[in-house]
């Protein structure tokens, strides 16, 4: 069995939209993730970038699950003294676009190829976004949280 590699016509990077009302953080994370990497295409190589755009809209109505709110989310800046830490409470009213971020960032490899990746993950708090030139298709998650119904 012979490995695929992707030429570089294969590779095409497609827009996406994904609404984040009422889904749990977690199945958000590894929807987009799967988008960003290309793992949705029949030409996906693990080594090659084949990922795709995805605007997330609604940041802010993520449902988040457990005791997530008292849950801190930590960041340090590599000066010292220079650890952050707020809780998912407070990000979730002043920085919801960082609690999305950090959670796909999470579930991406650990290599070169995530952070171009990362660079293709735009996400916005509300419900509007300047990416319309570019008709991105609708990408429809499912499963919406039991406990916003």
């Amino acid at each position: 069995m012979k490995t695929f590699t992707p030429k570089s016509d294969d590779l095409t990077h497609d827009w996406y939209v994904v609404d984040a009302t009422d889904v749990v953080l977690g199945r958000l994370a590894t929807q987009v993730a799967t988008l960003l990497r290309g793992k949705n295409k029949p030409t996906f190589a693990p080594h090659a970038d084949s990922g795709n755009h995805v605007i997330v809209i609604n940041a802010g109505k993520v449902a988040l699950t457990g005791n997530k709110l008292g849950k801190e989310l930590y960041s340090h800046s590599g000066r010292p003294g220079g650890l952050r830490r707020d809780t998912y409470a407070k990000l979730l009213t002043t920085n919801p676009e960082r609690i999305i971020t950090s959670a796909v960032r999470g579930m991406l490899p650990k290599n070169r190829l995530a952070s171009v990746q990362m660079g293709r993950l735009h996400v916005f708090e509300g419900s509007e976004h300047p990416h319309t030139p570019q008709k991105p298709t609708i990408f429809e998650i499912t499963q919406v949280s039991q406990q916003a119904k």
